[in-house]
């Protein structure tokens, strides 16, 4: 893994960046902190002291779960990428998160106890995003223009929708209040005991998403290449759908749709690194994504004072103006 030039600083800045950014996470909010609670809280708790208390169950599940979904969305996205060789797919874009949200939405806004429960959610998160995967995987077969590939997640979008929202109308209050919160997105609602069963599911991605660099890196030229190379092409696009709908499923489960992270961040990093080299794009993501996610969230806090932002509409308010610029950069 080489780094042309001036961008060797880059990951040294922006992993000093995610640290300082976390430190700061943890201070601010509407309890006061300071570094030795925050100390406390990791090594020396106490459940007596409210400080402590707010920065271990509150403040410390929400940056970890920041720094997880902003990088697992930006490597689902990067693999989403490379296997339609479109710069405008993405879980959310191509409709994968939709999958997920409509088994969601389902189990909501049913009423079912099972459904509704955190082992039913992620369950639902998860198969939707994969079968979802499937279906998108198996019509760009036929529709190999990528506007085409673009339009139809749209559309698939869009349907998704008109469902959700006839389910709306036929739903009790409570259900209808639960969905509403939910779609918003948010990092409040991971508990610290939640954790350990997020980052597994995260460093399994991970580890599988560096076991594919290879591939994906010869994927870049074509599949017809990919296939003299020895590599399963199919096996290969399976385990990209996988991995997508594993990341997909578990950030939607517990953090609601979170937009356009996985479509802006990839393209970002190809910009600034200017190479196809799947294992230095996949170390990028990582960083860049937790960092933009993270930061994202801080600023969300900060203008809490004055607005409640949903993660969901901040990432779309930032990411959309860059896909507008990536849109026109391409008709250029």
């Amino acid at each position: 893994m080489s780094i042309k030039g001036s961008n060797k600083i880059l990951f040294p800045l922006v992993g000093v960046g995610i640290v300082l950014l976390s430190f700061l996470s943890l201070l601010i909010g509407d309890i006061a902190t300071d570094a030795m609670d925050v100390f406390n809280s990791v090594f020396h708790y106490s459940e007596n002291n409210l400080s402590e208390l707010v920065i271990r169950e509150i403040r410390i599940p929400r940056v970890c779960i920041a720094l997880i979904a902003g990088a697992a969305l930006s490597v689902a996205g990067m693999l989403m990428q490379t296997l339609f060789q479109n710069p405008l797919a993405g879980p959310y874009v191509l409709g994968i998160n939709s999958g997920a949200s409509l088994l969601v939405a389902l189990g909501i806004l049913s009423g079912s106890v099972f459904l509704s429960s955190e082992i039913g959610l992620i369950g639902s998160a998860l198969l939707g995003a994969f079968i979802f995967g499937i279906f998108i995987l198996f019509t760009a077969s036929f529709l190999r223009n990528q506007i085409g590939l673009l339009l139809f997640g749209v559309m698939l979008g869009s349907f998704v929708s008109a469902i959700i929202t006839i389910l709306e109308l036929s739903s009790e209050a409570e259900s209808l209040k639960s969905f509403a919160m939910w779609s918003m997105g948010s990092l409040n609602g991971v508990t610290i005991e939640q954790l350990p069963i997020i980052c597994i599911a995260f460093i399994l991605g991970s580890v599988a998403s560096l076991f594919l660099v290879n591939p994906l890196n010869i994927l870049v030229l074509g599949e017809e290449e990919c296939r003299l190379m020895g590599y399963n092409v199919k096996r290969l696009r399976l385990m990209i759908v996988f991995i997508t709908a594993l990341y997909t499923g578990l950030i939607t489960a517990f953090c609601g749709p979170v937009a356009f992270v996985g479509l802006a961040i990839p393209n970002l990093t190809r910009m600034l690194f200017k190479t196809q080299d799947h294992k230095l794009l996949l170390f990028a993501n990582l960083m860049f994504g937790a960092l933009f996610l993270l930061g994202c969230d801080i600023l969300i806090q900060v203008m809490s004072a004055w607005v409640l932002i949903p993660i969901n509409a901040l990432t779309s308010l930032i990411g959309a103006p860059f896909v507008i610029y990536i849109l026109i950069r391409k008709i250029r």
